[in-house]
């Protein structure tokens, strides 16, 4: 069975940055399942699965256009550090913030005096991805699967 909308599909992969790096991996858990087509991947690794099936090896190199996007340097602000009250804060540290548009995650990137630069990119963002997938295996989705748009 091929993978196409609407199938449940599980892979096993290891994504590496362009330096090799293992970035994550699925090796020694389960398979990741999801519901092919419904935007639950990166949209070029979704791109580069379609049509295979259970069995097929790919080497899939995803450009950050169809990944997490190009870093976007009006994602990154300073905050006063008085914000942060009396918390204990450190560079990587991240925490949700309710935007118009929904909850967004920043990561503190630099602290400095009276000041602490925020970056709201993907942590991915700006970088290529690359990816080792096995297709584990493909099937139909359930009514319920589809109607819901996520693997039960």
């Amino acid at each position: 069975m091929k993978i196409e909308r609407n199938r449940v599909v599980a892979i096993q992969y290891t994504l590496k940055d362009d330096a090799g790096t293992v970035i994550d991996s699925s090796e020694g858990k389960d398979p990741l399942r999801y519901l092919h087509g419904n935007n639950n991947l990166i949209p070029g690794l979704e791109k580069a699965l379609e049509g295979h099936e259970a069995g097929k090896q790919l080497q899939v190199k995803v450009p950050p256009e169809e990944g997490y996007g190009p870093r976007a340097q009006e994602m990154v602000q300073e905050v006063p550090k008085n914000l942060f009250e009396n918390e204990k804060i450190e560079v990587g540290m991240q925490f949700q913030v309710q935007g118009e548009d929904g909850i967004h995650i920043l990561t503190i990137a630099e602290i400095r005096d009276d000041v602490v630069i925020v970056d709201g990119n993907h942590p991915l963002a700006g970088a290529n991805l690359n990816f080792d997938v096995t297709v584990v295996s493909v099937r139909e989705a359930s009514p319920e699967e589809i109607a819901h748009g996520h693997v039960h």
